[in-house]
């Protein structure tokens, strides 16, 4: 069993007037962001607020780029040309990269979001193009990947730095992709169920299926989506099964 782990948590998704999530109540929790960088949620606004308060409380910063789509919060797929793919992470990233310096931070980590990520799961063109991307910009940057994906295969073909993640708050089949999240089940909302599922995860050193498969993987870190309405009981519930556990929650090493 792993000895420690990162926590994880998309954010930075408010958008002006409009509130996603309680980011500050989440920072308190995980140990690394993953923040939005304007195209499927946030705004300069937004990201400046949240990294300002992951800073103030020592959690790691990463980019969270996705596809331009603010109505349907990047969820929607698009088809987009892998040199589009590649200007529209160097893009994001380099938004990201330029408010943390302002504010005297750094961003430490990238980690694609929704449709863009889902696609390049399974889609390794996809998934080289966009940390082709993100490297061109930063070639030390970390990249957060899906563990037992074609995201996995590309970062190991790459040599690039980068972490392996599973969810907390999401189910899996068989082949290590998520489920759908038109089905039933594909979305957990129970804290009670959500913290001990994951330490069984940790401990195994493997992604377990909802049909019970075990798929072995390296488990660097834990992600929560900071959009559900249990965000934060999940992320506590979590917290504390895994330290319980004997697991270390701490930021990854760069």
């Amino acid at each position: 069993m792993m000895a420690h782990v990162d926590l994880n948590a998309d954010m930075g998704e408010s958008f002006g007037p409009w509130t996603m999530g309680d980011d500050a109540a989440l920072l308190d929790v995980v140990t690394s962001a993953n923040i939005a960088c304007g195209f499927h949620a946030g705004d300069p606004d937004v990201m400046a607020r949240t990294m300002r308060i992951a800073a103030d409380k020592g959690v790691g910063i990463g980019a969270h780029p996705g596809f331009p789509d603010l109505q349907g919060f990047g969820r929607r797929k698009m088809t987009v040309p892998h040199d589009s793919l590649r200007n529209l992470v160097r893009y994001q990233f380099g938004a990201a990269q330029g408010m943390a310096r302002a504010l005297g931070t750094q961003v430490r980590h990238l980690k694609l979001h929704g449709a863009l990520s889902n696609m390049a799961m399974v889609d390794a063109g996809m998934a080289r193009a966009c940390y082709e991307g993100a490297l061109d910009v930063d070639p030390d940057i970390i990249i957060m990947v899906l563990c037992a994906t074609a995201q996995e295969e590309v970062v190991r073909d790459l040599g690039c730095k980068w972490v392996g993640e599973i969810f907390a708050d999401r189910a899996y089949n068989d082949d290590g992709t998520l489920v759908d999240r038109s089905l039933p089940g594909a979305v957990i909302h129970d804290p009670n169920l959500a913290g001990p599922r994951i330490l069984n995860m940790v401990r195994e050193g493997a992604i377990i299926t909802e049909s019970g498969k075990r798929l072995e993987t390296s488990i660097d870190t834990i992600c929560l989506h900071g959009d559900t309405p249990a965000a934060v009981e999940i992320a506590r519930s979590v917290r504390h099964c895994l330290e319980a556990g004997g697991v270390e929650l701490r930021m990854f090493e760069r």
